[in-house]
């Protein structure tokens, strides 16, 4: 993975206050955009790994502080991270998490340094997460604890996502077929899941891919948070062939060059 360089924090505006954020440049100084949704344990040193590694792949990568309303700006780590990030998903109002995924598609897209489309990619929390800020994107209302609610204010109709990359979403369960994204899409499930079992990740594969533009790709015997290296469910032969499919799919839908 690519070294964390090239960072800088800034705040994004929203209808709550300002929200936290870092963003990623790439050697160049500028490229497309892509937002890139937090793990449950928050902007951790895993997901700055994969801003960086972006980065190094010509993206201007920008990262929001997703759980900033509920007073957690800083990774969950060490013992009981697991409960306590839970517990902030339990508190999380979904409508207002949406909100803020569109609104840091908003900045992406104003940044000086983005020269074309951006994308999204979300890992676990923020793999679900993603797809209902792609879904918001393209007019769909926001969610709360999976529900479908109506359209206000931060999920009106908008230029859609360009590309949508989404690993093991743990939202999609209850939003799969509540909510439709018609944006180019890859999702990445391992089959040994704990938390996503097999039937619900061919439920989920069955609806998503009635869209053209939707690639749902399974990895036999790898857990949920597989590419997460600081993890014990870390599995570097799904995590590899996920990164390649990862990288080869926004090379062709938000290519660099």
């Amino acid at each position: 993975m690519a070294d964390d360089a090239q960072v800088h924090d800034i705040t994004i505006t929203t209808d709550a206050g300002e929200m936290p954020a870092h963003v990623w440049l790439p050697p160049s100084g500028s490229g497309p955009g892509i937002v890139l949704l937090q793990e449950i344990f928050g902007v951790s040193a895993y997901i700055r790994r994969r801003a960086a590694d972006l980065a190094a792949l010509g993206y201007v990568v920008l990262a929001p502080e997703i759980f900033w309303r509920i007073g957690a700006t800083e990774p969950l780590e060490g013992d009981g991270a697991l409960d306590r990030a839970m517990g902030l998903v339990q508190k999380l109002d979904w409508d207002a998490a949406t909100a803020d995924g569109v609104a840091a598609v908003h900045a992406l897209r104003e940044h000086e340094s983005v020269t074309r489309g951006v994308g999204l990619i979300g890992f676990c929390f923020g793999g679900g997460l993603g797809y209902q800020v792609a879904a918001a994107l393209e007019g769909a209302g926001g969610s709360d604890g999976g529900e479908t609610g109506e359209a206000g204010e931060g999920t009106r109709r908008d230029s859609p996502a360009d590309a949508l990359v989404s690993y093991y979403g743990s939202s999609l369960p209850q939003v799969y077929d509540k909510l439709t994204v018609t944006a180019p899409s890859l999702h990445h499930f391992g089959l040994a899941d704990s938390y996503i079992d097999q039937p619900t990740v061919r439920a989920i594969e069955a609806e998503l891919t009635q869209q053209p533009e939707t690639t749902l790709v399974t990895y036999e015997g790898a857990e949920h948070a597989f590419d997460n290296s600081d993890m014990g469910w870390f599995d570097p032969q799904a995590s590899s062939l996920a990164w390649e499919r990862t990288v080869e799919f926004f090379g062709e839908r938000l290519p660099v060059g």
